[in-house]
């Protein structure tokens, strides 16, 4: 039988490379450029991404292994005003990111088939499965993408005035 989250496991492995091919030759003004009001820059983008998905490769670990275990929140705004994930240099970042999906995609391609609806128990989401874990993390990376895109786009258009 096929595993019905091929695409999305894929689309969870590939993750690093759409992103590297989506920064790649932004000088620093670029990458910490906030032309958008309330939006991270680039750079911050992508280090939380490292942040989040790390956050959330190890939830996964959790609830397969645990029975409903809790899933502890984090101040992400306050992850993203550290001194780390301030730097134009996303290099650590991005290796982190490129490691742990080919990590995480392994780890949801060997799921059996009664491990997806597994729980950890959120106290901001409540009840969270394996499966929307999957499913919400690869909407998660491309919201980053699409986020990283206007600002890029902001960026640009600030320098061309």
């Amino acid at each position: 039988m096929t595993n019905p989250h091929v695409q999305s496991i894929n689309t969870l492995r590939s993750f690093p490379q759409r992103l590297s091919d989506a920064i790649a030759g932004l000088d620093e003004e670029c990458m910490t450029g906030h032309p958008i009001p309330g939006e991270w820059s680039i750079a911050q983008n992508i280090h939380h991404l490292a942040d989040s998905h790390m956050t959330s490769y190890i939830r996964c670990r959790l609830i397969a292994s645990e029975i409903n275990p809790p899933l502890k929140p984090y101040d992400q705004d306050a992850w993203a005003g550290f001194a780390d994930s301030q730097t134009a240099d996303v290099s650590t970042s991005m290796m982190i990111l490129r490691g742990l999906h080919l990590r995480w995609a392994e780890f949801f391609a060997n799921l059996g088939d009664n491990d997806w609806e597994r729980v950890g128990s959120h106290p901001d989401l409540g009840a969270v499965s394996l499966h929307r874990q999957l499913i919400g993390y690869v909407a998660h990376g491309q919201d980053h993408l699409d986020q990283i895109s206007r600002t890029l786009a902001a960026v640009r258009q600030q320098k061309s005035k």
